[in-house]
């Protein structure tokens, strides 16, 4: 079954992860995207935000689980915002697109990015 998404693009926050100590102690940009696959067709219907997902609710959960504490990896920031989503939100499944600025490669380079994809089953 084909099933409605909601798209959160390119949230910025500035945090201090990373594996080198420098990284951290720094800090960086990082950037997330989420992707949320869930029916919108009562919400469409009526016109009514309890019958849908609530785009603030999910920035604030998401800006929560980023602040929480130091990630090394963009991993382990990316699967603890799915975890923290598909347990907050009525949404079948996630795709969580975490981005960091500025690594330490020893070259020149835009972005670093991982994607993700969960569903209540990986609960």
């Amino acid at each position: 079954m084909q099933r409605d998404v909601i798209r959160m693009t390119n949230m910025t926050f500035y945090g201090h992860h990373g594996v080198d100590d420098s990284e951290r102690q720094l800090g960086g940009k990082f950037s997330l995207d989420i992707e949320m696959f869930c029916d919108l067709r009562q919400a469409g219907r009526a016109d009514d935000l309890t019958k849908t997902v609530d785009y603030k609710a999910v920035y604030d959960v998401a800006r929560k689980v980023e602040g929480s504490r130091e990630y090394k990896l963009l991993e382990a920031l990316a699967h603890d915002v799915a975890h923290a989503i598909l347990l907050n939100f009525e949404v079948d499944a996630v795709t969580i697109r975490a981005r960091k600025q500025s690594v330490p490669l020893g070259g020149l380079i835009d972005h670093t990015e991982v994607e993700i994809h969960r569903t209540k089953k990986d609960l």
